[in-house]
């Protein structure tokens, strides 16, 4: 028998416990996975506000401490890395509760996956290529819970962390199966305090990974689906939330699109990622906000390979005109949420795309892109996002 249908591996997420006031429980999940003295990962911005600390009190009435680590950059690095090890051992932790954005559930993973290996192995050692995961010692690895509060990367969800080199300013993707949150707390109501341009920049990013995972030339149906429904959701809900912070219903709806996208983007991410990544590295630029920037761009560059696909989608989401409607409701969205129009409104300098053209074909993301990406073409996207 004859057939063309390829061999896949795909992994689907952890226990999630969705819902309203659902960071309750979050003493007893933590014991129900046998962590007895965890630490706090959380960023710098969330450490000092009310919803951190109602999440320690519950801790804190359950027995299990209120002890903090909060040292973490916005593209968390080795150095944040080095300091939250060394505040896990100090503790005598034994698991970690991921609090936060995606740079605050990056970095607690990568100190659950670090603190306990064998002298001498580095991080970077466990980069997301073949299988550079096996070097890590598994049974080493700490239990983490994680606990979203943007509505964006899908961290919560994942096996990978993305850590900046502060020496070469790249971007690295680490995974290891091991690295999947035990437990996961979905509450809408802890995204209700964030920042204007987070709720932004946090809900492009969740659009920019179910988008790219739809558009990636891989097989992987199941992703498939959840990517077009986890676009629909965007769409409806993004706008929502930018102007009624308090709508809890459609916070709920951005929490689940963003736990969706990180379980599509198995299927594969493309140019909108790999452009993103190093302006990010180099410029410490917001990554959801880089992603909306791009976007348009992005789809224009793909447009001869993906036009179909987003007939196709368009029709699903109610937006009339097919690739041209998609494309011009991607820009009311970003209109609507005060997305800066290009990169140089972010900064970036024309004397650099150069650099940051190589630092994108380095990019893991480059492998999901529907057009395949080249020094010439990827330096011509770059000249069009400026």
């Amino acid at each position: 028998m004859s057939h063309s249908v390829p061999n896949r591996n795909w992994s689907y997420p952890t226990a999630i416990k969705f819902g309203v006031g659902r960071i309750s429980e979050l003493a007893q999940h933590c014991k129900a996975v046998g962590i007895k003295r965890p630490l706090f990962v959380t960023d710098r911005a969330l450490a000092s506000l009310p919803i951190t600390a109602q999440a320690l009190d519950i801790l804190d009435a359950g027995g299990l401490g209120r002890a903090v680590f909060s040292d973490v950059d916005a593209n968390p690095n080795e150095a944040n890395l080095a300091a939250g090890i060394a505040a896990f051992k100090a503790g005598g932790h034994d698991g970690i509760i991921g609090f936060g954005g995606g740079s605050a559930l990056d970095l607690g993973k990568m100190i659950a996956l670090m603190a306990d290996q064998k002298p001498g192995l580095e991080v970077w050692e466990m980069e997301d290529i073949g299988d550079w995961w096996t070097r890590a010692d598994a049974s080493k690895i700490h239990p983490t819970i994680a606990v979203p509060t943007t509505a964006g990367t899908g961290s919560e969800v994942g096996a990978a962390s993305v850590l900046t080199n502060s020496a070469t300013h790249k971007k690295k993707i680490i995974w290891h199966p091991g690295l999947m949150a035990k437990v996961v707390i979905c509450d809408p109501a802890l995204t209700v305090g964030m920042p204007k341009f987070i709720t932004a920049g946090t809900g492009m990013d969740a659009l920019a990974h179910c988008l790219e995972a739809y558009c990636s030339p891989h097989y992987h149906p199941m992703g498939q689906g959840i990517a077009l429904e986890g676009m629909r959701l965007v769409f409806e809900n993004l706008a929502t939330v930018y102007a009624d912070p308090n709508n809890l219903d459609a916070r709920a709806h951005m929490m689940s699109a963003a736990a969706m996208g990180a379980v599509a983007f198995q299927k594969g991410l493309g140019a909108i990622h790999s452009l993103s990544h190093p302006v990010g590295a180099v410029y410490g630029t917001h990554h959801g906000t880089t992603n909306a920037v791009v976007m348009p761009m992005v789809l224009d560059f793909n447009r001869h390979a993906i036009e179909d696909r987003m007939e196709a989608a368009a029709r699903y989401l109610a937006i009339r005109g097919g690739f041209d409607g998609f494309r011009e409701a991607v820009m009311d969205l970003r209109e609507t949420l005060g997305i800066p129009e290009n990169l140089s409104a972010m900064g970036v300098e024309a004397s650099r795309l150069d650099e940051l053209t190589e630092m994108a074909l380095e990019d893991p993301s480059c492998g999901g892109n529907p057009v395949v990406m080249t020094r010439e073409n990827t330096r011509k996207l770059f000249d069009a996002c400026m």
